[in-house]
């Protein structure tokens, strides 16, 4: 009996010795899942992962880039406005419910046109500088009075006298306010033979009102 029990406690030391190399590999595998798992969350730089280079990433962002080729403008024909406030007078200018011509540029055709017409706006921007100064000058500042002052006009004035040539359009170029004389001119140019008078009395009203900033609220007790 003693024999059969110590063989037995034997063969149960012996399956525990057997078995505990088993759990030790268990231990692997379990370590080694882990360590791919973690692999495969923090990829190592031996899995052949290569990086997208920035370069590639700015050329592949440019291409997505919005490019121009051509200009498309719309001409108007001048109507009176009735939508905006000049600082001064009536005859506000406005512009026809349809355009009246279409034309097609390059972007290049385009900047030499506006250049073109900014200096010819310049041009008769400074002429009429050089004439204010010349009935100035007559006038001796306003203070006495000259028929030839009264006589000058913008075509006294010589191009040869105005230089723009050499003038950076771009850094001297901005819009003038247009005096109401020369607004209403624009318009009858542009054929409108019937100036509505009433506007006039309806922009000296709202330039009134803009005068007045707050409320005249009283205080009730």
């Amino acid at each position: 009996m003693d024999a059969i029990a110590s063989g037995r406690l034997k063969r149960k030391f012996d399956d525990a010795d057997v078995g505990s190399p088993a759990s030790n590999s268990d231990d692997e595998i379990s370590n080694s899942d882990s360590a791919d798992s973690c692999d495969s969350v923090n990829p190592s730089s031996s899995s052949g992962f290569i990086p997208t280079s920035i370069l590639k990433r700015q050329k592949q962002l440019r291409r997505k880039n919005v490019r121009f080729d051509q200009v498309t403008v719309y001409y108007f024909a001048r109507r009176q406005g009735f939508t905006s406030v000049p600082s001064q007078g009536g005859s506000s200018l406005g512009m026809a419910p349809r355009h009246n011509s279409v034309r097609s540029y390059t972007l290049c055709e385009f900047a030499q046109e506006q250049e073109v017409n900014h200096r010819e706006i310049l041009r008769e921007h400074l002429k009429e500088e050089k004439l204010h100064a010349k009935k100035m000058k007559l006038t001796k500042n306003g203070t006495v009075e000259s028929e030839e002052a009264e006589g000058l006009t913008l075509e006294d004035i010589s191009d040869d006298d105005i230089d723009v040539e050499n003038v950076e359009v771009d850094d001297y170029f901005f819009l003038q306010p247009l005096p109401t004389k020369q607004r209403r001119a624009l318009l009858r140019a542009s054929g409108v033979h019937r100036i509505d008078a009433e506007e006039k009395q309806e922009l000296r009203a709202i330039r009134l009102s803009r005068e007045e900033c707050g409320c005249d609220c009283r205080l009730t007790h």
